[in-house]
C-alpha cells in the first residue's frame, strides 16, 4: 500500500492596481462565481483551493491583496513567504499595466525572484482595451508569461492558476 501524496502549500498573492478584478478572479476560480458589483478589498482576503498538478497536489492559498496605487500602501509582510504571484492588468486601462511593471518591481526588491504570471483582465471587452500588442510583446520579449483572462466569462482563469501552480512547484 503506498503512502498518500503530502498536500503541497502555496502562499500565491494577487497584485495590482484597483478595480482590475484580483477579487473577481479569485472568485471565479475558487467559487465558479462573477458579480457584477464592485466590492473593493481592504487589506487583504484570503481564499483556498487545492489543485491537482500532474501527480501533486497543490492548496493554493491566494492572497488577493488590496488594490493599492501605491506599494508602500501594501503591507510588504503580506508578500513574505509567497510561492508566486499573479500580476493583474485591466486591459481597459493602459495605466494599470504600468502600475503592474512597477508592483513587479517592487515585489522583486521585497521577495526576490518568485514566479509571476502578468493577467491582463477583461478579454470579454477585448474591442475596448487600451493594451494593445506593442505592449505585450515588449513584456514578452523580457521573458514575461502573460495571459489574457475574463473573470466575467471565465476564460484563462482556471489555466493561469494552474500555470502558476506548477511554476511554483519548479515544473
Amino acid at each position: 500500500m503506498s503512502e498518500p501524496v503530502p498536500v503541497i502549500q502555496k502562499k500565491i498573492c494577487m497584485l495590482g492596481a484597483y478595480a482590475v478584478g484580483k477579487t473577481s478572479l479569485v472568485a471565479r476560480f475558487v467559487r465558479s462565481i462573477f458579480s457584477e458589483k464592485y466590492h473593493s478589498t481592504v487589506g487583504v482576503k484570503i481564499d483556498k483551493k487545492t489543485v491537482t498538478i500532474g501527480e501533486r497536489e497543490a492548496s493554493l492559498i491566494l492572497w488577493d491583496l488590496a488594490g493599492e496605487d501605491d506599494f508602500y500602501q501594501v503591507r510588504t509582510s503580506y508578500l513574505r513567504g509567497s510561492a508566486g504571484y499573479l500580476l493583474v492588468a485591466d486591459g481597459l486601462r493602459r495605466s494599470s499595466l504600468e502600475k503592474a511593471i512597477e508592483l513587479q518591481q517592487r515585489a522583486e526588491t521585497e521577495i526576490g525572484e518568485v514566479p509571476f504570471i502578468l493577467v491582463i483582465n477583461k478579454l470579454d471587452l477585448i474591442d475596448d482595451w487600451e493594451i494593445n500588442e506593442a505592449d505585450i510583446s515588449e513584456l514578452s520579449a523580457k521573458r514575461w508569461q502573460i495571459v489574457p483572462t475574463s473573470a466575467k466569462s471565465g476564460v484563462g482563469v482556471e489555466e493561469v492558476f494552474h500555470a502558476l501552480a506548477l511554476k511554483t512547484l519548479g515544473s
